[in-house]
């Protein structure tokens, strides 16, 4: 099934990449993970109807509609561009249309994800290389306090992921991977891939 088909059957749009940059150099424009990449990742992934998952740098949404519709879960987009923001919420209107379960179950947010308050029920987090490392070790860091408020497991899901994001989990945090979900039909790149890191 192609790009188009799966926004028509989820009553979205969420195609095509941000135009330009931002100003700041530590954030990285809007490209929507390929709706064939996350089939690969939640065939070999699942995740259950008591998830909360937030998407940093979630753009139109994409993310957060496929995984209510796949799974149930909730969800929210952390997206800093109000454009982007914007058409988030139109996707989400068009999608609650057809699917009215939906309703308080995703939600999205126009804030920088740094600032971005961790609820205490969110546990599955979901990076597509959105900003520098330095956003990300304070986004971590948030997640970890979180977790010492509150504490549960919880997931990151690094898609595409940046030898600088790797090594900072790896050597400054208590995250362990947990598991890595190679592409079909990639070869060549190894950050062509999923990685899942754990916090128990």
């Amino acid at each position: 099934m192609d790009e188009r088909q799966y926004d028509h059957d989820l009553n979205i749009h969420t195609a095509g990449i941000q135009q330009g940059f931002h100003d700041s150099f530590h954030y990285n424009r809007y490209e929507p993970t390929p709706y064939g990449l996350l089939e690969a990742l939640f065939n070999n992934h699942r995740l259950s109807e008591t998830d909360q998952l937030v998407d940093f740098g979630s753009g139109k949404g994409r993310l957060n509609f496929l995984v209510h519709h796949l799974f149930g879960a909730a969800t929210t987009g952390v997206e800093m561009d109000q454009g982007l923001h914007q058409q988030a919420c139109e996707n989400l209107e068009s999608y609650v249309q057809k699917r009215p379960t939906a309703k308080g179950r995703i939600r999205f947010t126009c804030t920088l994800a740094e600032q971005y308050r961790i609820h205490p029920r969110d546990n599955k987090f979901y990076f597509f290389n959105p900003f520098s490392v330095q956003i990300f070790i304070s986004v971590i860091n948030n997640i970890l306090k979180s977790t010492e408020r509150s504490p549960r497991s919880v997931e990151l899901i690094l898609f595409f992921p940046s030898d600088d994001y790797i090594g900072y989990l790896e050597h400054s945090t208590a995250f362990e991977q947990f598991r890595e979900i190679e592409l079909p039909g990639v070869e060549g790149d190894l950050r062509e891939r999923f990685l899942i890191y754990r916090l128990l």
